[in-house]
């Protein structure tokens, strides 16, 4: 009983640590993802009409943000497991984050042209607080369960244990 409550325990302290990181660089993302949006929803990058529209700020927002969330994420939250294929990570980190976005442009999306809240701060509320919700906890569990799973063969952490079971062998 007692290794069983020592096995959740180190679970915990595990999922624990690597929320916090996640949360520390998810919050940096957000900064990104919610400044260029609303920079782009307020025309500060031109007239065009796609990039000054809801879902087109919201694309290029997120594409920004994603790629320094993946930076944080592979090089401290989940640096024990980064991979040694770091663009099957990135393609796989961005696969994440695009079913992300889609949980975050559907609740724009119900929210702007559904239920016809149309102001930047209903935007802001549907997308940068509701689809930030919903996303951030389906990305963390995917992230942390499939693309830095302990299940990787090509994980750091794994090849470093391979080798270090080869040393130790006469």
């Amino acid at each position: 009983m007692s290794r069983l409550i020592n096995a959740f325990r180190r679970l915990g302290d595990l999922l624990i640590g690597s929320a916090l990181k996640f949360g520390v660089i998810g919050l940096i993302a957000y900064a990104v993802d919610v400044g260029i949006f609303n920079a782009l929803r307020l025309g500060l990058a031109g007239d065009d009409e796609w990039f000054s529209g809801p879902l087109g700020a919201k694309v290029v927002s997120v594409t920004i943000s994603t790629l320094v969330s993946w930076f944080g994420n592979r090089f401290w939250t989940f640096r024990e497991h980064r991979r040694q294929n770091f663009l099957l990570e990135l393609l796989e980190f961005a696969a994440i984050a695009v079913v992300g976005m889609g949980i975050s442009l559907l609740c724009l999306w119900v929210s702007h042209y559904l239920l016809g809240f149309q102001s930047l701060l209903a935007d802001n509320i549907s997308t940068n607080v509701i689809g930030l919700v919903l996303a951030t906890a389906f990305r963390f569990l995917m992230y942390r369960f499939w693309v830095y799973g302990s299940h990787r063969s090509d994980a750091l952490s794994t090849i470093r244990a391979r080798e270090a079971e080869a040393a130790e062998r006469p």
